[in-house]
């Protein structure tokens, strides 16, 4: 294997540990600090915007919410964003920029929906193409827009769950309406326009000029489709949104164009999920267990990377009975180069597989489709996981949370305690949110794969596909809706009813059934009084809570999908 991508990978790494104390110290600055996080003109300009923001909507940022009124408000937030990213969705080819000579998909009402409920759950499933089903209007006013409302109400959520950890004998949980308005403009949009103007540097297009017709040495005619590419592409990342202004996503040249954008995709996608780490620790005076959680979602990533570069590098072992060269030498790459950017190879393909399977981002550069089964297996056990290698923005880290108070509560069992976290005792009403949390998952994803493989329009997804590959293909498809994910495998026909409206319920389940279980957690656990320490008491900061941490996520996500993981990636691998 050549060191120079093993020294990328490790270049990733490092850059991600250094600059999670910064980037989680700002967190902290913005969520949970009030007035104006900067000084100067920008920062009373933008404290002045935040004000005018709040007496528009008739909010007072002042006003903290117990649970309820807060999960009330984030369901209305995401209703009224589905509801009108459906709307604009609905009349676009009445609005400017609509080119009906690129748009040739028909948008149906049940495409719409299910894009529509994709971008405000920050899934961003798609069943289209965008350069040949939306226009620029479309792209910029609904898409980009619902990146960052929906990203920061998913990082509001998440800061709502840190807070009932760090608060003590209290029922509020903040303001979510001003924690959206300070997520967006303190953190997700100077970065935004910052990662966007780089991207510019890079070849990334920033226009809403038509398509380009150009002549090609063959004859025909190429159509060169441009637009608010750049705009889009930066968002969708630190957004951990996901899906791309192109249909080949991250591999398209005009949203992927040189090395130094990819490697600041994937950094972009983990920056601020990594960051929280550092963020919980200073929220609950306890840096060590931020840590803790910090390497603990980096070794997921890490083992979910290995295992797809060795399979990929491997490539398949079929070819290595037949005369043909399949090893890497200088004059090819050798291994499964079949779905790859050949600008990026093997190793890029397998950390942007690990880093998007373990985040709410579905930016792939490679087609899933393509992969060898047991880097299949790695990004959907990744994703059955919860994501909690870095995970989502907010949530990512809340479910490691709630595997942590898991991994507790066996191990209370063991030594015979009541199982703590965070000096907060963990009862039986607690334990009951968190098994809805963990049953929501399975139910979602097994019962409507289930429907899918049993019904005639379930199967029409898959053009007679009815082996393994078939099976994995429509069990990839509601894995990754629930995991509000959105990378799929290429070989799905998703665009038809059955799969629209199907997938649509995936993703609302795996985002408000991660959502308000971790929410009415928060609320369990900030009206108690911190307990003091024992001896018995379980630290949550040790290599032996870190190796029970571990095995918990592992044992969770093998009990409920192994054998549905055996019967698609498992059965296929074994069939080589």
């Amino acid at each position: 294997m050549p060191l120079a991508p093993l020294f990328a990978h490790a270049a990733f790494f490092a850059i991600l540990v250094l600059a999670a104390v910064p980037v989680g110290a700002w967190i902290h600055t913005v969520m949970e600090k009030p007035g104006p996080p900067l000084g100067g003109p920008l920062g009373r300009g933008l404290g002045r915007l935040e004000g005018w923001i709040y007496r528009a909507a008739r909010v007072d940022p002042h006003r903290t919410m117990p649970w309820k009124e807060y999960a009330s408000a984030f369901l209305q937030f995401t209703g009224w964003g589905i509801l009108v990213l459906f709307v604009l969705l609905l009349l676009q080819s009445r609005l400017p920029t609509y080119d009906p000579a690129l748009a040739t998909t028909p948008m149906t009402w049940h495409l719409a929906l299910n894009t529509a409920v994709s971008f405000a759950t920050t899934t961003t499933w798609q069943a289209y193409a965008g350069e040949t089903t939306l226009s620029h209007l479309s792209q910029v006013l609904g898409l980009a827009a619902q990146n960052f409302l929906a990203g920061a109400a998913g990082l509001a959520a998440g800061m709502a769950f840190l807070r009932g950890f760090s608060r003590r004998a209290t029922a509020g949980l903040g303001n979510f309406h001003a924690d959206v308005v300070r997520a967006v403009l303190y953190l997700l949009l100077p970065l935004a326009l910052g990662g966007m103007l780089l991207l510019v540097w890079q070849g990334v297009p920033m226009d809403f000029g038509p398509a380009v017709r150009a002549g090609t040495l063959e004859g025909p005619v190429q159509v060169l489709v441009r637009g608010p590419v750049a705009a889009l592409e930066i968002i969708k990342n630190l957004g951990t949104a996901g899906g791309g202004f192109f249909n080949a996503d991250g591999a398209h040249p005009y949203a992927n164009p040189t090395p130094l954008t990819q490697f600041v995709s994937m950094l972009a996608i983990v920056l601020l999920p990594a960051g929280l780490t550092h963020t919980f620790g200073r929220m609950t005076r306890n840096p060590r267990h931020g840590w803790l959680l910090f390497w603990v979602m980096a070794a997921i990533v890490a083992a979910a990377c290995a295992v797809t570069a060795a399979a990929e590098q491997r490539g398949n072992p079929r070819l290595e009975r037949l005369p043909v060269a399949v090893q890497a030498s200088d004059r090819q790459p050798g291994g499964n180069m079949e779905g790859k950017e050949l600008r990026f190879g093997i190793q890029a393909a397998a950390l942007g597989m690990a880093v998007t399977a373990n985040t709410a981002t579905g930016s792939v550069n490679a087609q899933p489709a393509s992969l060898m089964p047991l880097s299949a297996l790695a990004a959907m056990f990744s994703m059955l996981l919860g994501e909690i290698g870095f995970g989502g923005l907010g949530t990512g880290l809340a479910g490691m949370v709630v595997l942590a108070l898991v991994s507790l509560f066996i191990g209370g069992l063991m030594v015979g305690r009541s199982p703590e976290y965070l000096g907060m005792q963990i009862a039986v009403p607690e334990m009951k949110l968190v098994a809805i949390y963990l049953l929501l998952g399975p139910a979602a994803v097994l019962v409507l794969a289930a429907l899918a493989v049993a019904l005639p329009a379930g199967l029409q997804g898959i053009a007679g596909d009815y082996g393994t590959h078939g099976f994995s293909t429509i069990f990839m498809a509601y894995v990754t809706c629930h995991a509000n994910n959105g990378m799929a495998f290429g070989n799905l026909n998703a665009n038809t009813a059955f799969f629209n409206l199907t997938s649509a319920v995936g993703m609302l389940v795996g985002r408000l059934g991660t959502v308000l279980p971790i929410l009415a957690l928060a609320g369990h656990f900030s009206v108690r009084k911190a307990r003091p320490r024992s001896k018995g008491t379980l630290a949550p900061d040790t290599f032996s809570f870190a190796l029970l941490l571990i095995g918990t996520a592992l044992v969770a996500g093998a009990l409920c999908f192994f054998p549905a993981l055996a019967l698609g990636p498992l059965a296929e691998h074994l069939g080589f």
